[in-house]
């Protein structure tokens, strides 16, 4: 049987059963739509954060008590730090520029501005901040030096923040009250975004020397140094890393770049997606397991059918690709609405949720190939019963 009217032979016996048909490949279009949807929302997610850790960017080295390993991320858990204000000057030493050191202390607190009140995160920092993040300042001015140095009640607010308390109007100037203290309002930071779905808007910046009273504490949570250039960052890394260690002889450090923070999350994100992939991909099996029972049925139906072809000089193998074409028409049918049903849900969920998602431009034709594959596998055990019906019998056959 030549290749075009095994075609059109299998396409006639599956209009005869349209809705069989149709109900036949639903497991197959549900599979191929929810991993396309899948990995869609994988990859969206994936390029979000990569874009978030980028913004940071490319010459950031954050140094953090304890050992960060991108191998086993139990042995990267949080230790705590013994790290002090006066070490940014042994890591000023080593980056060669005391401007590109900064500090940072962070917890939260209950924020008043008249009759509004929230709970806020509090940024304890110092003069060096806006320069080695980049976060610019829209309104007024970052505090200086000589606030940090004398300790002295001044905030800047987060552009969220900043609306929150001061709706409509400017903030520079007026008073809040952090836990129950006063401070003057000296700038508002540009909006800056979401950072691993954290808003850097909504937060309040004092001087690392108010924050360490405010909190009663004397540590500081980490140190980020910026590096002269991109090309800088290993080497720097290494160095700020040895430092500290000397000296903390007892105590672990790591110095973590923005190339091993991306292929964390990267690992992550991956596993994650495969492990979502692979449930969605059950429905496959199901729906494979259904063509194959439907393709039996079919064989059953279509033995006397099958017994005037043989009779009539068809081949075994004549009857075995037609059986195999059915089959494979079927998953690939449901292939090609399933990928159609994915693309759209893709861009839907992407157009009108909380989550990312972007289409990879293979995510399509592996479905496609492998839809196709399995019509082939999930249909060669119902063609083969077919290809071997004896004729005679076949034709007995009520």
């Amino acid at each position: 049987m030549k290749g075009l009217e095994a075609f059109r032979v299998a396409l006639d016996a599956l209009r005869g059963n349209r809705l069989r048909s149709l109900l036949t490949t639903l497991g197959i279009v549900i599979g191929i739509a929810a991993v396309i949807i899948v990995v869609s929302i994988g990859a969206g997610a994936r390029e979000r954060i990569e874009s978030q850790v980028e913004g940071l960017g490319s010459n950031l080295i954050l140094v953090v008590p304890g050992q960060f390993d991108t191998a086993d991320l139990s042995a990267g858990a949080a230790a705590a730090s013994t790290l002090q204000r006066s070490d940014a000057e042994l890591l000023a030493e080593v980056t060669g520029d005391a401007g590109a050191v900064t500090a940072r202390l962070s917890s939260g607190a209950q924020v008043r501005a008249g009759t509004t009140e929230q709970f806020v995160t509090v940024q304890g920092t110092d003069q060096n901040l806006p320069e080695v993040f980049t976060r610019p300042v829209a309104d007024g001015a970052y505090f200086t030096a000589s606030d940090v140095e004398a300790r002295r009640r001044v905030a800047v607010l987060g552009s969220r923040t900043a609306e929150a308390f001061f709706p409509g109007a400017d903030p520079v100037g007026r008073q809040i009250t952090v836990a129950g203290n006063r401070f003057r309002v000296v700038g508002v930071l540009a909006e800056q975004g979401e950072s691993f779905g954290v808003s850097q808007d909504n937060e309040i910046h004092v001087p690392i020397t108010v924050a360490q009273r405010l909190f009663a504490l004397q540590r500081v949570d980490a140190f980020a140094v910026k590096a002269p250039g991109a090309e800088a960052v290993p080497q720097l890394s290494r160095e700020l890393q040895r430092a500290l260690e000397a000296e903390y002889p007892d105590q672990a450090f790591s110095a973590v770049t923005q190339t091993q923070i991306l292929g964390v999350i990267g690992d992550i994100l991956g596993l994650l997606t495969a492990v979502l992939a692979a449930i969605a991909a059950i429905s496959l099996l199901v729906g494979g397991v259904g063509v194959s029972n439907i393709m039996l049925v079919s064989v059953r139906e279509r033995t006397r059918e099958i017994g005037l072809r043989k009779a009539l000089g068809a081949r075994q193998r004549d009857v075995l690709v037609q059986f195999l074409v059915e089959a494979v028409l079927l998953t690939t049918v449901g292939g090609v609405i399933g990928i159609a049903i994915g693309l759209t849900g893709s861009l839907l969920v992407d157009r009108f949720s909380p989550l990312p998602a972007s289409v990879e431009w293979w995510s399509p034709v592996v479905a496609f190939v492998v839809s196709a594959a399995v019509g082939v596998f999930f249909g060669v055990f119902p063609a083969r019963r077919a290809g071997r019906l004896d004729p005679v019998v076949a034709l007995r056959a009520d």
